[in-house]
């Protein structure tokens, strides 16, 4: 009870120099917190969603995906014959069977021909409007459609561009172009997590989506009063045999779930390891802060020795302080998170994902978690500085607060720490000499993790050498105040070390990222510059394949030379080895691709592999299964017959654009494929007419100004494009790499304000003999900066020799450049010396209010 009421005591008498520790735990278990909560929340949504519009069995085609997705190689959905319906109804237990028409391979326009498709990356979906549909949904203005001049928009699409009834629609699919007007708006009886819905007539669905009748692409089937769905399906299947794909509605909605839970997953586990990092800075605050109160502490704990207490009491006093810590900075970082989940909701909503927090789903794990780690990664801080505060003999309430450092503890941990960043930069080595990607990121993995911590380790011993550096260059110029600085910054080491790794973190992985970043960019800008031989390439942003009639606007532009397409598909492959690998992907394209893209040729040559009957495969392929040129794979086309195709050419692995890609011509293609089975063009790529490229640059956008599901880009458009993607990616990571440099920065500000109380006399006799409060004040600041400067210095260094390492291992994936971003480096640096500063205001303010003669006396 003693050790409980002294740390009671101690605690909240210090409850101020507690505070910024406390935020850093709060924002660290918040952020975990928050991303449970926000997943959770989007798991919760999509169940509901798909719980409840799945009918109680489900009847497609047996080529149709699991997750009920509706778009294929063709363009078409998968379709099955109008009979199905009425055999279904046939089957025991049917109360209702209907069949529908959906597809997903479609891109809907407004009059003015802008995209309503979904900001978000969520589908755009145009079906038939059937009960299942009138089941879940409202209709809230208007009417259903009937008749091909009608179309019906969700409430959530509608309001978001301003639709109205009576306003125009194009509905754009393989089959063509459709024009209806807004019959009506309906609005889902359970959240839409963003997808752009619309309906049409059963009738109109089938010719505009699939191009003939008497076709469905589902059969919802409603269960009788006391069938099951399981029994439901098992007559089905009975009354239909094994010809065609029948679901459940719990099957529907598992698939559909596993669908989004990849994406979800990714989300997750990426904000919770930037959540890792934030609480791997958060260490250091906390080590720093209870370091600093132990040694503020030293008369008092060595009095607490020698009137009776142990060391295991006045180690265990310390830990319950940090439990106390964690426990408040934990349950307030809770619910936070709650509040963070709700914001990132609102966030997501503008991005144009639409979360209700009617779905909020806070689950009991999720404080329970918060709270464990919160209070585990506290208390573990706080270990080493509990047992340095059980050490203090009693004699040490005869000296003065603070104890001297142990420099044989001091030279044994530099030896340590020069010995892990030793080992750190051999594994680093070894992988940027290694020979495959996959084994050389292992040894890239390792090397990370122990020059960081050698960094860590060594830091007070770096902070003498690297203070005095930065001292000289910057602080000098101010005189006794710039001295005084530099002699504060060195006279704990361990302390400045501390305090700067916890900066270092955070920036080592901003700098690696971006050395990462500017090379895959500068690679691949230079791949593109020796090896697209087109001028334009014409694709879709979303995903979306090329129809027919947009290839045919594409070639009647004026100042066009010539338009390659370009196809994907997949098939069996058999290969001399014996071996057949299912699935494998095989690209046929026109033979002027072999000009469009030059591709270097380890035997044989490209062009020739566009003969009939001819193909290539890449190097690493070819050594895997034994195959050079003039050997045969056969291959079993998918939706088509099988052939046996020579190779006629083996392309380098080491391409950047189209690795691993294996060609064909699309006439072999068509030799196998039947034409209304053919897949679609994912590229098109044209070359201009010599001295006409502005003006069939001109002429490609216009032509396809009723399209615009589809972006033309030239060299350099593609270039930006490119950029910009890694771009966002790369802000994107900043972004949440930005809540381990605030937890760093109150780091700073903890250190510097903790430093301040333990200087109190110090800092009143400076005033007496003469330093004005703007000295003194500007003291502390360059104090802070030259901290900042030294943390930058370490990271920005270690952050750059990761990223370089790692673009060795991308060099064997073609990416060859490497690309420093000088100025992003140097921005990060200046940058920091301004983190530096904003840390001390409130220190510096603070030690500029002291009081004079009652900081002299302070004992």
């Amino acid at each position: 009870m003693t050790v409980l009421k002294t740390s009671m005591r101690n605690f909240f008498a210090h409850k101020g120099r507690m505070a910024l520790s406390a935020v850093a735990v709060l924002l660290s278990v918040a952020f975990v917190c928050g991303t449970l909560v926000f997943t959770d929340t989007m798991n919760t949504t999509f169940d509901k969603l798909f719980a409840a519009t799945s009918s109680d069995v489900t009847v497609s085609a047996k080529d149709s995906s699991d997750t009920g997705e509706t778009t294929s190689d063709n363009g078409k959905p998968p379709v099955i014959p109008a009979a199905v319906v009425d055999e279904v109804r046939g089957a025991a237990g049917v109360k209702s069977a209907e069949g529908t028409v959906v597809s997903t391979s479609v891109t809907v326009v407004d009059g003015d021909k802008d995209s309503l498709s979904p900001t978000s990356g969520g589908p755009t979906i145009v079906g038939s409007w059937n009960a299942n549909d009138a089941r879940t949904m409202k209709i809230t203005s208007g009417a259903a459609p009937e008749g091909p001049d009608q179309i019906m928009v969700d409430a959530d699409t509608a309001d978001k561009h301003g639709l109205e009834p009576g306003d125009e629609i194009g509905v754009i699919t393989v089959v063509g172009t459709h024009t209806a007007q807004v019959s009506g708006i309906a609005d889902f009886t359970v959240t839409n997590p963003g997808a752009a819905i619309f309906y049409l007539d059963t009738k109109t669905a089938q010719r505009v989506l699939v191009g003939e009748s008497g076709v469905y692409t589902n059969v919802n089937v409603t269960a009788a009063g006391g069938v099951s769905d399981v029994q439901l399906k098992k007559n089905v299947v009975t009354a239909l045999g094994g010809d065609y794909k029948v679901q459940t509605a719990e099957e529907t909605a598992e698939a559909n779930q596993k669908d989004v839970e990849g994406f979800m997953n990714v989300m997750k586990y990426a904000m919770l390891g930037f959540a890792g990092i934030a609480f791997l800075v958060g260490i250091f605050l906390i080590i720093n802060t209870f370091s600093m109160l132990v040694a503020q502490r030293t008369r008092e704990i060595g009095l607490m020795r020698a009137i009776g207490s142990s060391r295991k009491q006045v180690n265990r006093s310390v830990l319950v302080e940090a439990l106390l810590l964690g426990i408040i900075g934990s349950v307030l970082g809770a619910g936070a998170g709650v509040g963070l989940a709700v914001g990132l909701m609102k966030l997501m909503g503008l991005a144009g994902m639409d979360l209700s927090t009617d779905d909020l789903t806070v689950a009991w794990t999720t404080p329970a978690i918060g709270l464990f780690l919160g209070v585990v990664v506290t208390v573990l801080a706080a270990y080493l500085p509990a047992r340095r505060a059980g050490r203090i003999s009693p004699m040490a309430a005869l000296r003065d607060a603070g104890t001297p450092a142990d420099a044989r503890a001091g030279r044994i941990r530099g030896g340590i720490g020069l010995v892990l960043t030793a080992a750190g930069g051999a594994a680093l080595y070894l992988a940027g000499s290694a020979d495959k990607a996959t084994d050389g990121s292992m040894w890239l993995g390792l090397g990370v993790v122990l020059s960081l911590i050698g960094f860590v380790v060594v830091g007070p011993v770096l902070a003498s050498g690297v203070v005095r550096v930065l001292g000289a260059v910057l602080l000098r110029a101010f005189g006794p105040v710039g001295r005084m600085a530099e002699r504060n910054a060195l006279r704990n080491p361990r302390r400045t070390g501390a305090t700067g790794a916890a900066l270092m973190i955070g920036l080592a992985l901003v700098a690696c990222l971006s050395v990462v970043g500017s090379s895959m960019v500068a690679s691949a800008t230079e791949e593109l510059d020796k090896s697209v031989g087109t001028d334009f390439i014409i694709q879709s942003d979303s995903g979306q394949l090329i129809t027919p009639q947009a290839v045919e606007a594409v070639r009647g532009a004026s100042g066009v030379d010539r338009v390659t397409e370009y196809k994907w598909t997949e098939a069996d492959f058999t290969t001399p080895d014996g071996k057949t690998l299912k699935d494998t992907a095989i690209t046929a394209a026109d033979p002027t691709y072999a000009t469009d893209l030059r591709v270097e040729t380890v035997a044989g040559k490209l062009a020739d592999a566009y003969r009939p009957g001819s193909m290539s495969v890449h190097e690493d392929f070819a050594k895997d299964h034994g195959i050079s040129v003039g050997s045969k794979i056969e291959i079993a086309f998918k939706d088509g017959g099988t052939g046996a195709l020579t190779v006629r050419a083996i392309t380098s692995s080491e391409a950047v654009v189209d690795a691993g890609a294996m060609y064909t011509s699309i006439d072999t293609l068509a030799k196998y494929v039947p034409a209304d089975r053919m897949p679609l063009d994912m590229l098109l790529f044209v070359s201009a007419k010599d001295g006409q490229q502005e003006a069939a640059y001109k002429a490609l956008k216009d032509g396809l100004h009723d399209y615009p599901q589809y972006t033309v880009r030239d060299q350099t458009d593609y270039k930006e494009a490119l950029k910009d993607q890694i771009g966002q990616l790369l802000n994107m990571i900043y972004g949440l790499l930005a809540l381990a440099i605030v937890v760093a920065v109150l780091g700073v500000v903890n250190t510097l304000a903790l430093s301040v109380v333990e200087r109190t006399r110090e800092i009143g006799l400076m005033r007496a003999i003469g330093l004005s409060r703007r000295q003194l004040r500007r003291m502390i600041r360059m104090e802070s900066v030259v901290i900042a400067l030294f943390g930058a210095l370490l990271g920005l260094g270690l952050g750059m020799g990761w990223g370089a390492t790692a673009q060795q291992l991308l060099a064997l994936e073609g990416l060859k450049v490497l690309d420093i971003p000088w100025p992003t480096i140097t921005g990060v640096f200046i940058g920091s010396a301004f983190v530096g500063l904003f840390a001390a205001l409130v220190p510096a303010f603070r030690a500029g209010r002291m009081n004079v003669l009652n900081a002299i006396a302070t004992d």
